[in-house]
């Protein structure tokens, strides 16, 4: 793992007259590719006939225009982009699930991971239950068709379900005339709620609601349950959160989230500029550019160019045409596609002492194939700056940061780090300023994975 992994995006669309809601869609989840890139799915209802559309691959490799243009207008649709923290990586585990069933007939789309998913497999199974995958989502179907047959109402049979659910939960299902958007008690996950001329859409980030024209309405609440029929009725359920610790994860605001995006108030763009500018506070350093790893370092680089009067530059260029390197099965595959993908500008880093932000290290495998590129270019010094804290502890919420022996920061002091990726001096943003990004906001991060301590009780596996 180079990079931590992304969980996966969201976004479903209810009309009360035919629209392009396919094509609506895809426009969507492209905003979302960066959630996830390994497969990519959309099911359309017709009353009660569904039509699903799902396979390993981009969006655009999934989806191309003589589908959509061959697509006819629908009421109700949900799409899902994903990259498998949890479950194997096979066409049976992409999104969004269909269920048929006597009871019920819906589609699912889910980001994050439940903690509490054994337990629930083991007690479905016994029951009587077959699973056809090892995803977490299939586990939430399962348990609402259990809820279904009990309650005889879907609604209240989703409602139900966010008693029985622990960990991480943002999740959009459709029906053949209802949407439902839910959010796990402790809100890990983001989850927003917008219009689009009078159709209703929700999605993970609000960067898809700007690529299809939509208004950003609100962000679903942590443990919120909103349905919306056909004519635009919204109703709304909350759980009692009382006893429960806010645990946005911080990692959005890190990397994660497209800096264009807005959650829970605050803009990741100036999230990150604020990092940066944190960063310089911190431990100013003498240099002659200060420069972003692409692309999520670039906001906090131009954050601290801006606190420390030091010019920005560019010191890579991006090929664009190559994907994220850590879907690659081996090391050394990641390491070449890093080289490919992200080349030194010699003529702007020779000679020059350089400020070089990051948004992480986690083997730290990449981090000194960049610096070793930036040196072989002819810079005379590199001072490495993360804007995060250390990665020390596993992430059980949809974030792939899965066990401590592969964290270089559970392993080595900051100076072991340096030296090992071969930097001339590193810098970590503090825990104290990366809880500083709210502005204000009344939203509380989880930052289990830097310091141990989760919003809720997690017992870590043998």
């Amino acid at each position: 793992m180079s990079k931590i992994k992304e969980e996966c995006g969201v976004f479903g669309i209810i009309d009360d007259k035919p629209i392009n809601a396919v094509g609506h869609t895809v426009n969507a989840l492209l905003a979302l590719q960066h959630r996830g890139q390994e497969s990519a799915g959309i099911v359309t209802f017709f009353g009660d006939n569904v039509f699903t559309k799902k396979d390993l691959g981009m969006v655009n490799d999934v989806f191309d225009q003589k589908y959509i243009d061959s697509f006819p207008n629908s009421y109700v649709t949900v799409g899902h982009v994903r990259y498998s923290t949890n479950g194997t990586r096979d066409i049976e585990s992409a999104q969004p699930i269909t269920v048929t069933h006597k009871e019920a007939s819906f589609a699912l789309a889910h980001n994050g991971a439940l903690t509490n998913a054994e337990e629930l497999r083991k007690r479905i199974t016994m029951d009587g239950g077959i699973f056809y995958t090892t995803t977490d989502s299939e586990v939430i179907n399962d348990l609402i068709i259990k809820q279904m047959r009990q309650t005889k109402d879907f609604e209240q049979a989703v409602f139900n379900c966010m008693d029985i659910l622990e960990g991480a939960y943002s999740i959009v299902i459709a029906t053949g005339n209802h949407l439902y958007a839910l959010r796990d008690k402790n809100g890990f996950r983001p989850l927003c709620m917008g219009k689009l001329g009078t159709a209703t859409v929700f999605a993970s980030e609000s960067c898809a609601f700007d690529a299809i024209g939509a208004e950003f309405i609100r962000d679903i609440k942590p443990g919120e349950l909103v349905k919306v029929d056909q004519k635009g009725n919204v109703t709304v359920r909350q759980k009692d959160v009382s006893d429960r610790k806010r645990g946005l994860c911080v990692f959005e605001f890190v990397y994660f989230a497209r800096p264009d995006s807005v959650i829970e108030g605050i803009s990741v763009h100036e999230a990150r500029m604020k990092m940066g500018e944190y960063l310089y506070q911190q431990q100013p350093i003498e240099a002659d550019m200060v420069c972003g790893v692409p692309d999520s370092g670039i906001s906090a680089a131009y954050g601290y160019a801006k606190a420390s009067g030091i010019p920005y530059g560019s010191a890579f260029i991006k090929n664009r045409y190559v994907g994220r390197s850590f879907i690659l099965p081996t090391q050394i595959k990641r390491e070449k596609a890093v080289s490919v993908k992200l080349n030194p500008l010699r003529s702007a880093v020779k000679g020059k002492r350089i400020i070089l932000i990051d948004d992480s290290i986690v083997r730290g495998t990449t981090s000194a194939k960049i610096i070793r590129s930036l040196r072989e270019a002819g810079a005379k010094e590199i001072h490495f700056c993360i804007s995060s804290p250390p990665f020390k502890f596993p992430c059980y919420f949809g974030t792939d940061v899965d066990s401590r022996e592969n964290l270089i920061a559970n392993k080595m002091d900051i100076e072991g780090i340096r030296k090992t990726i071969g930097a001339d001096s590193l810098v970590f943003l503090s825990y104290e300023n990366v809880m500083k990004i709210k502005f204000g906001q009344d939203v509380s991060f989880c930052g289990g994975c830097f310091d141990g301590n989760y919003p809720i009780d997690i017992t870590e596996p043998k």
